[in-house]
């Protein structure tokens, strides 16, 4: 039961750890990805990359302990699949199917699958009962045998 917690831990650990590094990122190279968030054409670019920021800076770590997990697992979900169709739109490439290697619109094509491999992960977040309780291997009342059949705590 508790080797179960962890592992579901460590999943979420898994899933999330990308995130607040790519926040940091963002603000260490602040000119360098307002001018990527600038790209995708919309207003207000620099409220955006706060936002982007704050999403990946905060959810993450909202998910690990879950606090108010469900609706960051959502929050990051959601930002995924903006992020994929508006900075990886491989089929905009003309170059997807050329034999070279160095392909732009194929390394948005993996990029964007990418994304949605994490939307996945945080749908399961968001739905999946054991991922409920990330933490509960520091409770001594999920530890019991009672609580692996299934029984209340």
């Amino acid at each position: 039961m508790i080797l179960t917690s962890l592992i579901w831990l460590a999943a979420r650990i898994c899933l999330v750890a990308m995130f607040p590094f790519s926040a940091i990122d963002k603000l260490w190279h602040w000119k360098n990805s307002l001018a990527q968030t600038d790209s995708a054409h919309l207003p207000g670019g620099r409220v955006l990359l706060v936002a982007a920021i704050v999403v990946e800076g905060v959810t993450p770590f909202l998910i690990v302990f879950g606090v108010w997990d469900r609706p960051a697992a959502a929050l990051l979900a959601g930002f995924c699949v903006v992020t994929a169709f508006l900075y990886h739109p491989f089929w905009r490439g003309p170059d997807f199917f050329a034999a070279s290697a160095d392909s732009v619109a194929r390394e948005h094509f993996w990029q964007f699958l990418k994304n949605f491999g994490l939307v996945g992960g945080l749908i399961l977040v968001m739905f999946a009962g054991r991922f409920a309780e990330p933490l509960s291997v520091l409770s001594p009342a999920t530890w019991s045998s009672a609580h692996d059949a299934g029984a209340a705590p």
